[in-house]
């Protein structure tokens, strides 16, 4: 789990950039889903910031409070802007609200899917506080496929060549381009009586002296590289090898999954889950009486990861909420399916965040929302009354 890095002490006041770099590489944005909506969604970058408020979601409540406490930043796990806003006016209950924040200036960062699974995020929050030992992920980071280009030209179409290829879509290694390694050395051919040698002539044994270039280029882009490279390169028939790489995934994995301490029924592992996180209940698919010791969390709307759950040998799956046939899923599958609320599963990690805030920067005001509700209560069957 990551440590809590302190912001070092300036004289400057703080300002909007400062916290937003802070939560970047807390929770790198490049960590997000495709389809999220991440980053600072709506302010002023370089507004001044002394008061900043974690919530779940920006509501109406919550905005309420953050105008109340003078709030300048608003750290909302979930993005305002997400399905695409095409009126923002102050007369809509749906946008009045946002219309209210931008006024008054206050700026809003959404972290949402870089947060649940970042090394300290929501669901290593989530780990912790049920006591799971030997945390790692549940869906670990993809490997990547790749080839390395390696392509052998005389000295004086060194710089040609790479760069056709680099243009062309290779050398890119994470947030750098143009990556290559050069090696020299002497090369020899014997060209046939109708070739036309850019060096020497046909028919002889020639030696010459020439560069090894490597590299590395995604599957996709490979045909357009290899045209590139062969239209730079000076001789007739460039000589090149294409060697198939796997690289290991890099990153946090998507999901959590750990074992517990003791050993628990299903039921008994659901009312575990239900007292750590302060609710009156959860719901549970699958045998209550099945042996549990081995816990796979995803927060939120996490069902989509059920099938990596029993795979990693799970006995069961805490998540926020499920489709029906999901738990129908769990009860064939053998795999106990915990569903213990969206909110409930989130909100954790909010009020940690707002903890971290004040660590890495002690001369900020930080809060979790005190206004901040689960939409969704539990409401018990009364007696029909005469």
């Amino acid at each position: 789990m990551t440590t809590n890095t302190i912001a070092e002490p300036t004289s400057e006041p703080l300002r909007v950039r400062d916290l937003t770099c802070w939560l970047e590489r807390f929770a790198p944005l490049s960590l997000a889903e495709d389809w999220d909506n991440v980053g600072l969604l709506m302010g002023d970058p370089d507004a001044p910031v002394t008061r900043v408020m974690t919530c779940l979601t920006v509501t109406p409540q919550t905005a309420a409070e953050a105008i109340a406490d003078q709030i300048d930043l608003i750290v909302s796990h979930h993005p305002i802007l997400f399905r695409g806003i095409k009126r923002l006016r102050a007369d809509r209950g749906d946008t009045g609200f946002l219309w209210t924040l931008a006024r008054a200036g206050v700026a809003v960062y959404s972290p949402h899917t870089a947060f649940d699974n970042c090394p300290g995020g929501i669901n290593d929050e989530l780990a912790q506080r049920l006591g799971l030992n030997d945390v790692r992920p549940l869906r670990p980071p993809a490997a990547t496929e790749q080839f390395k280009l390696v392509v052998f030209t005389p000295e004086s179409d060194l710089e040609p060549v790479r760069r056709a290829a680099a243009q062309a879509g290779a050398g890119v290694i994470g947030d750098y381009t143009f990556c290559s390694f050069e090696l020299r050395g002497r090369g020899t051919f014997l060209g046939g009586d109708a070739t036309n040698p850019t060096i020497g002539q046909a028919g002889r044994l020639e030696t010459v002296e020439e560069v090894r270039l490597e590299m590395v280029c995604p599957p996709e882009r490979v045909d357009e590289v290899v045209r590139a490279v062969i239209q730079a390169h000076s001789y007739e028939e460039p000589a090149y090898d294409l060697v198939k790489l796997h690289t290991p995934g890099r990153g946090p994995g998507v999901g959590r999954i750990g074992t517990l301490d003791e050993s628990h029924t299903l039921e008994s592992l659901a009312a575990h889950v239900a007292r750590v996180l302060g609710l009156p209940k959860v719901e549970l698919a699958g045998d209550p009486t099945r042996p549990a010791r081995t816990l796979a969390i995803m927060c939120g709307a996490g069902d989509d990861v059920l099938g990596d759950a029993r795979r990693a040998g799970a006995d069961a799956l805490l998540t926020g909420e499920a489709r029906f046939h999901r738990g129908l899923e769990a009860f064939q599958e053998g795999i106990g399916l915990i569903l213990a609320g969206h909110y409930a599963t989130e909100r954790p990690g909010v009020e940690r965040l707002a903890a971290r805030l004040s660590e890495a920067f002690p001369t900020l005001r930080v809060h979790a929302a005190r206004r901040e509700r689960d939409p969704f209560q539990s409401v018990a069957a009364r007696p029909r009354t005469a």
